[in-house]
């Protein structure tokens, strides 16, 4: 295996990566790999939460033949350019720029997306307007952003303890109004960057976010998809892979990864909560998940056989 830091250019600005390359031959197929919502550098890790869920990933496909490239978000870590005035268009631009100079390394043949949580969104983007082989899109959403953040809102509501919801009872609030507060503050600014609770927060990304419909793509895009989300995924409803049969029909691969949570780990109680994700994050990506993506992805090289590359299986 070789591993080295590159830079991408994309717009005004320069992001940094990492690109891995297998051993063997090749050519070999590539994953680019596209990290969720917030500052997260390449390997999927935000301020003091490593989740890791980027460098993970890669390392679970380089074994089996696939080159990988991940980078720092646009004004994150080594690369250039301002998070916070960044909006989600722009983030997925940024994904472009990297799928192009993915494309065009000598070694590599055919490349997919591999995007998680708000990067398979871009992913999802790429199958329908972008030349892929293919798409990964884990935890995956086929609801607007606002609806998603209230549907979250719900499913959070049931982690917080009786107390809490007692008092804010007490005046007139639930953690679902809350969050409708909250939407309509961030609906009501206009600057890139706005200060809301006293907190600096890209203003921009999150009304794009909340508009943006990702039906379209997913109806749109023409390339093999596999859709994967944990049963216990309290950011995205697991509901919304039966949406991805109904708009993609035969062009998905749905899989139902039982007691994983949002950020692909296994989930031993009944109900997962962010506030562990930092203890979550100390686990391995589930089986399952590694398996139903090494799977599919062996299989999409199988169906292209000029793109095969020598699988370490």
């Amino acid at each position: 295996m070789q591993e080295r830091n590159v830079t991408i250019q994309s717009g005004d600005a320069v992001l940094a990566g990492t690109y891995v390359i297998p051993d063997g031959d090749g050519p070999f197929p590539a994953a680019l790999i596209i990290a969720g919502s917030g500052p997260l550098d390449r390997n999927g890790n935000h301020g003091k939460l490593p989740l890791s869920v980027s460098r993970l990933l890669s390392e679970i496909v380089v074994p089996r033949g696939w080159a990988t490239l991940r980078f720092d978000k646009r004004g994150v870590g080594e690369s250039t350019g301002d998070y916070l005035s960044t909006g989600l268009q722009e983030e997925f631009d940024d994904a472009r720029s990297a799928l192009a100079w993915l494309r065009e390394q000598p070694e590599v043949s055919t490349v997919v997306p591999v995007g998680h949580s708000v990067g398979a969104l871009a992913a999802s983007e790429m199958a329908a307007w972008d030349d892929t082989a293919g798409a990964v899109l884990l935890a995956y959403t086929v609801q607007n952003g606002q609806a998603t953040l209230e549907w979250q809102a719900r499913e959070i509501a049931q982690t917080v303890p009786g107390w809490i919801k007692g008092l804010l009872g007490v005046f007139g609030s639930s953690i679902e109004k809350q969050q409708a507060k909250a939407i309509r503050k961030l609906r009501s600014t206009t600057g890139d960057v706005e200060r809301i609770g006293g907190q600096r927060i890209n203003a921009k990304w999150m009304r794009e976010f909340l508009d943006y419909d990702p039906e379209p793509a997913l109806r749109d895009s023409t390339v093999p998809l596999l859709a994967l989300t944990g049963s216990k995924d309290i950011q995205v409803d697991p509901d919304d892979l039966a949406a991805v049969d109904a708009v993609a029909g035969d062009r998905a691969t749905t899989v139902l990864a039982p007691d994983v949570d949002h950020i692909l780990r296994h989930e031993s109680a009944e109900l997962s909560n962010p506030k562990r994700y930092k203890s979550q994050a100390a686990k391995p990506i589930d089986p399952s998940v590694s398996a139903a993506l090494t799977s599919w992805l062996d299989d999409l090289v199988d169906s292209q056989p000029e793109n095969r590359a020598t699988r370490n299986t």
